[in-house]
């Protein structure tokens, strides 16, 4: 597991906490590995999603910082959604 993978399961886990996210999603991060999310928190993982979210890792720090939005990053082809994308909008909510 990459160093940025376990930074980001800390980030991560500190923006789901108190949320009302009951879906599973998975961050795939280029290069780096992946990320599960659901109602239990985050933690590093690559396993079958309500929805998939794929960015390089400048993208996916820049979205965790809060610098990039999540939605303008799809709008501009920088994050690539597959899956359900009502829970994928219901995740940007929760990271911003």
């Amino acid at each position: 597991m990459s160093d940025t993978v376990t930074e980001a399961v800390v980030v991560l886990n500190e923006k789901l906490a108190g949320a009302d996210f009951d879906g599973t999603a998975k961050f795939d991060i280029e290069g780096e590995g992946a990320i599960m999310m659901d109602a239990s928190g985050a933690r590093a993982g690559d396993e079958a999603a309500d929805v998939t979210l794929s960015a390089d890792a400048d993208t996916f720090r820049s979205i965790l910082e809060g610098d990039t939005n999540p939605t303008a990053a799809f709008m501009t082809g920088k994050l690539k959604v597959d899956g359900d994308m009502g829970m994928a909008m219901k995740l940007a909510s929760v990271l911003a």
